[in-house]
């Protein structure tokens, strides 16, 4: 594994934005930019170590991006941040051994983003690129509505469903790109975001996704983003290793030129099932 820590991607008044890479030793198959969660307000994007060896062993890269986060910061600080992150790999990663395809992902707030990314197109279109240019999707734990500590900078109660311009919803069109989706709530999650995560589902068909590209699962007995640090009983990372397989069905699809080859992607193990 090839790593290069506390990369430049920007800057504003001086204060440099930052990203780590992990890159495989041969060729990289596929590469996933992923923004950590933390609400808006914490987080960060180091102590994914384990998840980096995990998939630069399958041939995959890992890029994780830290951004502006309130209160420091103000809507939408950090969705440029993102997507200039995101820009920034397209144009660079070859430097730092990721000539190939990219997703975009994240956890929580970092899935928010991520969904806003995909859907609200000007973001990209701020630094030349745009959701087409992207392999594939992860949503894990995002709230596709108004965040709730967008709401609350609002002087709104956080707990308020909203959908406008700040909601990944909104932005919902049949334009929206064609791509491979990986959508992940869990059973106990916050109080309505499972709800709001089968709403975003029930969105993308309404407006005729080809839902072939999408899987969604609901994490059983897990509570809000718990998985993404446990350990099935034979020590694998949950999260992680669902992660890998929708990376090798993205690096499928890309082989392909895109077109969907039909079929969800490939099931993970019996523990991990959407429940009936």
């Amino acid at each position: 594994m090839k790593t290069y820590a506390d990369v430049s991607y920007g800057s504003v008044d001086g204060e440099d934005f930052l990203l780590d890479i992990f890159a495989p030793d041969g060729a990289p198959k596929c590469a996933l930019m992923y923004l950590h969660g933390g609400g808006l307000e914490n987080g960060s994007r180091k102590g994914l170590d384990d998840a980096a060896m995990l998939l630069t062993q399958n041939g995959f890269g890992l890029v994780s991006v830290e951004y502006r986060m309130f209160p420091h910061a103000a809507y939408p600080d950090f969705l440029v941040d993102s997507a200039q992150a995101a820009s920034w790999l397209l144009q660079n990663g070859q430097y730092y051994g990721l000539d190939c395809p990219v997703c975009i992902g994240g956890s929580s707030a970092g899935a928010y983003l991520s969904m806003m990314l995909c859907f609200a197109k000007e973001y990209l279109g701020q630094f030349g690129c745009k959701p087409d240019d992207f392999a594939g999707y992860l949503f894990d734990a995002g709230q596709p509505t108004t965040h709730f500590n967008v709401l609350a900078h609002r002087g709104m109660d956080p707990r308020r469903i909203v959908v406008d311009a700040a909601a990944p919803l909104y932005h919902i069109e049949d334009a929206s790109p064609k791509r491979p989706m990986l959508i992940l709530a869990a059973e106990h999650d916050m109080p309505g975001r499972l709800e709001q995560n089968k709403l975003l589902l029930a969105t993308l068909e309404h407006f005729h996704y080809p839902m072939e590209l999408v899987d969604f699962h609901v994490m059983p007995g897990y509570q809000h983003c718990e998985y993404d640090s446990a350990r099935d009983e034979t020590g694998h990372l949950v999260f992680w290793e669902m992660v890998v397989r929708f990376l090798q069905r993205v690096t499928q699809i890309a082989g392909n030129g895109f077109a969907p080859t039909g079929g969800p992607l490939p099931r993970t193990p019996a523990i991990l099932q959407t429940p009936d």
